[in-house]
């Protein structure tokens, strides 16, 4: 564990903050109207040099959702952000819709967002597609820098409790059915939990669970990061990669793994389109093209916004997840207790892969599965969207044409099928052996 690289970082960024200030300076100079250079090449060249220079030098803040409206039903309505639920690391967003009182009840959907260095806002083109045809709940993380270690530690064991104590909240308050939609790393978690709750007996377990470009089995189509993570194992990663809070953070002296060093993992993949994006922005604004400029300050504004994961829930999921492969191998566990996606028979499963996602290879995800064999095939699909890496599973225009549809028809197939059973007798099928899955998982009508 590195004790003060966390703090030198901190330093730079302070160092730099005079630096910046100028280049601002600068940039708000030569963009100025009524300076006469601010029409020549050079002064365009310079704000374009200083805008740039602040910009990859920034450490940028939790961005907003953004989202005041949406369309239902074709009526424009406002929406509101009220948080309704709060642990330690999470708080429960909803997208509280105003609603006419005569206009029929949507399902609920739980959109599990990734705990991987990013804030939930990254998710805002997901909340925002499913808007018009639900009533939206996103988790919306908590930097663990500014969690005070009096709190308690956060890891594993406490995500999959996180997942199951909201299921129960928003069953408990009564309405429509809960759906669930886990983002990549949430696959694995909301697995578990709906597991456990399963075995259990829970009576609060989502109608469905829609797993996306998940790591359920990293051990097919293995990709760089499940190789990386692989070959260096746990105890290289807590030497190299987990780091003090400093001060003045609120969770100053808590062990993390840094949001600037995911975030250098990120770049470093794909470096080059990095770099590229970059000087196409310098270009643009060099040339007048403020509309390509601001689609680039839209996404890296998002995209270099970083929080912060502590130390135990990030270890723990390098080892269970990506270097042992326990769920997969029936090796999980949960507080004591084994993780047995065997016992999943009222939950429906759809699994959502791309096929150019370099960060959870083709078939990681449909691995779920085939681990979930007592689901009937009317509870079960798998889509694999062509032409789409990892963001595009669950953001971009593919998303929203193709994708989001066919995740809005499965809620609708799993609620029929789940309101049929709820009126029949016990079926003398069910008393029967469990079959094997359905070759790839896919859906099939409802016998």
């Amino acid at each position: 564990m590195n004790h003060y690289t966390y703090h030198f970082y901190e330093m730079t960024q302070l160092a730099m903050a005079p630096a910046r200030a100028i280049s601002d300076l600068t940039r708000l100079t030569f963009k100025n109207p009524v300076n006469p250079l601010s029409y020549t090449a050079i002064g365009r060249n310079l704000a374009a040099s200083a805008e740039l220079f602040e910009r990859v030098t920034r450490r940028y803040g939790k961005p907003a959702f953004g989202l005041d409206k949406t369309v239902v039903n074709g009526e424009e309505v406002v929406v509101e952000q009220d948080i309704v639920w709060v642990r330690p690391f999470c708080q429960l967003v909803h997208f509280r819709r105003h609603l006419p009182r005569h206009a029929p009840r949507q399902p609920r959907l739980l959109i599990v967002a990734p705990m991987s260095g990013h804030y939930a806002t990254l998710l805002r083109g997901t909340v925002e597609t499913f808007l018009p045809t639900h009533d939206v709940f996103i988790t919306d993380w908590i930097d663990a820098r500014m969690v005070p270690l009096g709190a308690g530690r956060f890891d594993l064991d406490d995500y999959i409790d996180y997942v199951a104590e909201m299921c129960e909240f928003l069953d408990v308050a009564g309405g429509p059915p809960v759906h669930i939609i886990a983002v990549c790393q949430p696959s694995v978690p909301v697995l578990a939990a709906v597991a456990r709750m399963e075995a259990t007996g829970n009576p609060h377990v989502p109608a469905s669970m829609t797993l996306m470009g998940g790591p359920i089995d990293t051990r097919r189509s293995p990709t760089a990061v499940n190789k990386l993570a692989e070959k260096r194992g746990s105890n290289w990663f807590r030497r190299n990669c987990i780091h003090v809070a400093p001060f003045p953070y609120p969770g100053a002296g808590r062990e993390v793994y840094p949001g600037f060093l995911q975030l250098s993992g990120f770049m470093a993949m794909n470096l080059d389109r990095h770099v590229n994006a970059h000087l196409d922005m310098f270009n643009h604004l060099v040339q007048g093209d403020g509309d390509s400029a601001e689609k680039h300050r839209e996404f890296y504004d998002e995209y270099l916004a970083v929080m912060d994961l502590t130390a135990e829930y990030y270890l723990q999921t390098i080892d269970k997840v990506f270097v042992h492969h326990e769920l997969p191998r029936g090796e999980m566990k949960h507080r004591g207790e084994p993780v047995d996606p065997c016992a999943i028979r009222r939950v429906g499963l759809m699994t959502v892969e791309g096929e150019k996602d370099d960060i959870s290879g083709v078939g990681q995800t449909e691995a779920a599965q085939e681990l979930c064999v007592n689901l009937p095939p009317a509870l079960r699909m798998h889509h694999l969207q062509g032409g789409v890496g990892h963001y595009g599973v669950f953001n971009g225009s593919r998303f929203r044409k193709e994708i989001a549809p066919r995740i809005c028809a499965f809620h609708f197939q799993v609620e029929a099928f789940l309101q049929g059973r709820a009126r029949e007798a016990v079926s003398p099928q069910e008393s029967q052996p469990p079959r094997a899955i359905a070759p790839g998982g896919r859906a099939m009508s409802p016998a």
